[in-house]
């Protein structure tokens, strides 16, 4: 029955802790918002300064895991690079062996528990304290946000520590502790060290309870130094936990954590047991005190990393063979790596270079456009879950360029190039939006799937018409702007009004159905929302096609207002209104389901 009671808590503090991470997570990412980006690659655009900020961010949170979660939090949202991600890890490393400095206060005679002001505990109940009193009592949006980063660190810390409770039995029982003593063998000294920290997640709670057990006067170097190698190798089992839901880079990332004390352990385990073999070292049998495993916990991270700092591209090149990217992923990077910062002085290379970036966005939220609304027809989660992990790269294309773009603007630009960025600015803001309101549909599909509704057979009917006209003007706008076709692209805006009348008519009719009672009202309601995420679908279609056309016209006002999307131009504009208006007719057909593969074309 102890054994039933020792594995819920330990999952209950697993829950504990993937919570409390995602939750600091998203009140970093709400506080700092793109600027966090900037600051990090300031930090760390060296791997000398990660170094240093891993090594001092952990030396104050006592947890290279926490550090690491973090890490990964930001290499997984875009924020971090692989390459500098690797220097903080490396900085990590070093500041968790502070800890157990920090511990040998308690041992310091005539001590009162000075050390119990940088416990766990305490900083815990500090955070957590502070972040409530913020959620609870601020009154600015940030305030609270920075109560969320709180109460999340300390809710992460709190599921740590009730992991660690969870098998808090084991550190008196005397079989567990006979495996400390007991095994001089190097390999069954690793084991039982990667093990014992697998079990206690926490390395520094490893080489505490390690200088607990020096008090007994029973624990040989020879015993603790295999265990401590072991030890980094076993911190590392939380922090692939976290990494489970992470993508590519942040995977590599917490295998690079892996790889340092894996790296560590072959390095020292070469050098020492190799020297001893024919030197016959005399302080292998040396007693060991609290201080003296501090001292070599510290000189084992410290010396491991000093020579693993300068194969980092090795190591980078390794994880990249680890998790192989995708022909999608690396036609991703591709894009991103066209916007270098070397060209900004050279206005018409850049803006060039930006178009071409912004064929590859376009194509993303085409593809994003699709995958949601078939959800509507055939939800299936991996394809929502698709659709979610292309929204934020489509966010990130808008991150990217736009900052882009707006140090391109500070360049002397000619009036020609002021407008070519002016409304690139805002045609990347129109794709961000549609891929916005492709990711509501998702959910309004999950909704749909979850709680069992059924749309009536009508307005299934009308939804895939109106669908089938947004997936034309996708495609246009799409091709238009892949192939600058200015002939194609003043055939959307009249369809985005033919797009507008369909779902004005289809939410009268609706109502009809409402008042007949051949809907429901939940079914009702969202119906009424699909409606509207595609009408503005169109619209924003539409105000990136008048984008593309202004740009090849001379002193016109590069603003472009909601009221002009839709003016009518002409006798073409007419008669392709009217082209449009008989082909999505709705009193004379009935809409067909269309469903289109990711990366369809047509």
């Amino acid at each position: 029955m102890e054994i039933v009671t020792m594995v819920l808590s330990l999952l209950g503090g697993i829950a504990l802790f993937l919570f409390g991470m995602s939750l600091m997570g998203d009140g970093l990412k709400s506080v700092a918002g793109n600027k966090l980006e900037a600051f990090l690659y300031k930090m760390t655009n060296t791997s000398l300064k990660g170094v240093a900020l891993g090594a001092g961010v952990t030396s104050v949170i006592q947890s290279s895991s926490a550090t690491t979660v973090m890490v990964i939090g930001f290499v997984n949202s875009g924020m971090m690079k692989l390459r500098q991600a690797i220097g903080i890890i490396m900085g990590a490393n070093i500041g968790t062996s502070i800890t157990g400095w920090i511990l040998c206060l308690s041992y310091v005679g005539g001590s009162s528990g000075i050390a119990s002001l940088f416990s766990t505990a305490t900083i815990t109940t500090l955070f957590a304290f502070i972040g409530i009193c913020l959620k609870t009592f601020g009154k600015r949006t940030t305030h609270k946000n920075v109560g969320n980063i709180m109460l999340g660190f300390a809710i992460l810390m709190t599921g740590m520590q009730q992991m660690s409770g969870a098998v808090s039995p084991l550190r008196t029982n005397e079989t567990f502790i006979s495996m400390l003593t007991m095994f001089s063998n190097p390999i069954m000294g690793i084991l039982v060290g990667i093990l014992f920290t697998a079990v206690l997640q926490s390395a520094s709670a490893a080489i505490g309870i390690l200088q607990a057990l020096s008090m007994t006067g029973s624990l040989t170097f020879a015993a603790a130094f295999p265990i401590t190698l072991g030890v980094g190798i076993g911190a590392a089992c939380p922090v692939l936990i976290s990494a489970l839901s992470a993508n590519k880079n942040g995977k590599r990332t917490a295998i690079e954590y892996l790889l340092n004390d894996v790296f560590g352990m072959i390095i020292w385990s070469i050098l020492f047991y190799g020297a001893n073999a024919f030197i016959h070292f005399t302080f292998v049998n040396m007693v060991m005190t609290p201080v003296t495993i501090a001292l070599m916990n510290t000189v084992l991270r410290s010396g491991a990393i000093l020579v693993l700092f300068w194969f980092i591209p090795q190591i980078e090149k390794l994880l990249m063979v680890f998790i192989k990217d995708s022909p999608e992923d690396l036609e991703e990077q591709a894009d991103f790596d066209l916007l270098e910062e070397r060209l900004i002085p050279y206005p018409a290379l850049a803006i060039a270079q930006c178009h071409r970036v912004m064929n590859g966005m376009a194509k993303k939220v085409r593809n994003n456009v699709n995958r949601a609304m078939n959800l509507i027809n055939e939800f299936r989660p991996e394809k929502y879950e698709k659709v979610g992990r292309k929204e934020k790269l489509i966010d990130k294309y808008e991150a990217r360029l736009g900052s882009y773009l707006m140090q391109l603007t500070k360049q002397a630009l000619n009036t020609e190039q002021t407008r070519q960025a002016s409304l690139y600015l805002h045609t990347i803001s129109d794709f961000e939006r549609i891929g916005d309101h492709a990711a509501d549909i998702a959910k309004m599909s999950k909704s749909i799937n979850e709680n069992r509704m059924e749309m009536s057979e009508a307005a299934m009917d009308e939804l895939n018409l109106v669908m089938e006209a947004v997936r034309e003007s996708m495609n246009m706008t799409y091709h238009a702007y892949l192939e600058d076709d200015l002939v194609l692209a003043r055939r959307v805006s009249p369809l985005g009004i033919v797009i507008r009348g369909l779902c004005d008519e289809m939410k009268l009719r609706h109502v009809e159905r409402l008042s007949q009672g051949n809907c429901g009202l939940e079914e009702g309601t969202v119906f009424n929302d699909l409606l509207n995420s595609l009408n503005r679908i169109a619209t924003h279609c539409a105000s990136s096609m008048v984008a593309l056309i202004k740009i090849r016209e001379k002193d016109t006002d590069i603003h472009i207002h909601d009221s002009k999307v839709y003016a009518i131009e002409g006798d073409d504009y007419k008669t392709t209104l009217a082209e449009y208006q008989e082909k999505y007719d709705l009193g004379q057909r009935k809409g067909r389901i269309v469903s289109m593969e990711d990366d369809q074309v047509e």
